[in-house]
């Protein structure tokens, strides 16, 4: 799978993260990456060296939305990163259409911060939109006429924005857990992942009613509903194949799971 990048690093909320970097450097994520040590991938699952959770594919995606409960991170002496979003495209294609929230870690101490991005233009921190451990988050990302619009609620705040996106596929839904890389130009490693132990996404554990659902081809259900050829279950791996993230199965809604965290890389 070709990779191509979605997320900048903050500028406002992370100053502390910034000031270990080099002034040219940026952290940003790819679109799904398939991994080579799929010998070490675990029944029932595809692997991938950056993403962790769930993909739907299947034509004519309008819709997405996820729920998850901020994780806290724990914090060492070494810069980790994790991102938690829900999207549009980037599985199957190049392009991708998401928002969610980055639980960090810098100097031993938590960084979360909530974004949004509309691939290839690059990812954009919410300014002003507070996320704390603890939070319940709901995002949502839709299609109609061409546009593209994310959203997401964190209590009572909220944002919502909209963009375009050229040659969009709209070929799959996600609900991500992922490693970002440290970009500098077109040079890109990925991150160690934070330890955030375990995060639970969907309704079942949320509350929040109706959330890691999509439309696809104007059928709107939760992941669970798309048959099993079109679900597609995914563990993080490093390029060794242990395991640095793995989701368990749907719950019996079929609309909910929780990540694992196993190891930073």
């Amino acid at each position: 799978m070709e990779k191509t990048v979605r997320m900048f690093l903050p500028s406002l909320a992370i100053l502390a993260l910034s000031s270990l970097l080099p002034a040219f450097a940026t952290t940003q994520a790819v679109v799904f990456s398939h991994s080579t040590g799929t010998s070490n991938c675990p029944t029932g699952t595809v692997c991938s060296t950056n993403w962790s959770g769930f993909a739907v594919t299947g034509s004519g995606v309008t819709d997405a939305k996820g729920s998850w409960i901020v994780p806290s991170v724990t914090c060492g002496s070494s810069t980790t990163y994790s991102s938690y979003w829900v999207g549009i495209d980037g599985y199957s294609s190049n392009t991708v259409e998401q928002t969610g929230t980055d639980s960090d870690c810098s100097s031993g101490h938590g960084v979360y911060y909530a974004w949004y991005e509309f691939y290839p233009a690059a990812s954009v921190q919410i300014s002003g939109f507070t996320v704390h451990p603890g939070d319940k988050v709901s995002t949502e990302v839709s299609y109609s006429g061409g546009v593209f619009t994310t959203s997401i609620t964190d209590g009572s705040q909220h944002f919502s924005t909209t963009g375009t996106v050229s040659g969009a596929a709209r070929s799959s839904a996600e609900w991500i857990v992922e490693r970002p890389s440290l970009c500098s130009g077109r040079h890109c490693k990925l991150t160690s992942l934070s330890n955030f132990g375990t995060v639970s996404l969907g309704n079942d554990y949320t509350g929040i009613a109706s959330t890691n659902y999509a439309t696809i081809n104007g059928a709107t259900g939760g992941i669970g509903s798309f048959g099993s050829s079109n679900i597609h279950r995914i563990t993080m791996i490093n390029n060794s194949g242990t395991t640095l993230a793995e989701p368990s199965v749907l719950t019996s809604s079929g609309t909910s799971f929780t990540e694992t965290w196993f190891a930073s890389s």
